[in-house]
């Protein structure tokens, strides 16, 4: 009968010990780094400034012309101007040669 119950008790921490794993992988490979991403755009975001090249979640680029948070001024062409929310910009990527 003990043994029976020495057994459950390990199974248990078997389950316990796996189930813990399991949050600290899903932690250290899904939450941590998203939230790292979402805090690095964060901090672009409020350091955008006039005259700095951006690009819209739908794929336009400008130049941004005003900063009025939580909406900026981005001009497309000259004298074409939209208003844009800061949330959709993105800095233009890089050309890989």
């Amino acid at each position: 009968m003990i043994d029976f119950i020495l057994m459950d008790i390990s199974n248990g921490w078997k389950t316990g010990i796996m189930i813990a794993a399991m949050i600290a992988v899903f932690y250290f490979f899904l939450i941590r780094p998203q939230s790292q991403k979402a805090k690095e755009e964060e901090k672009y975001r409020n350091g955008l400034q006039k005259g700095d090249r951006v690009m819209t979640a739908g794929g336009i680029h400008g130049t941004i012309v005003s900063v009025s948070a939580p909406y900026a001024q981005i001009e497309v062409a000259q004298d074409t101007r939209i208003r844009v929310q800061l949330s959709t910009l993105n800095p233009i990527p890089e050309k890989k040669a």
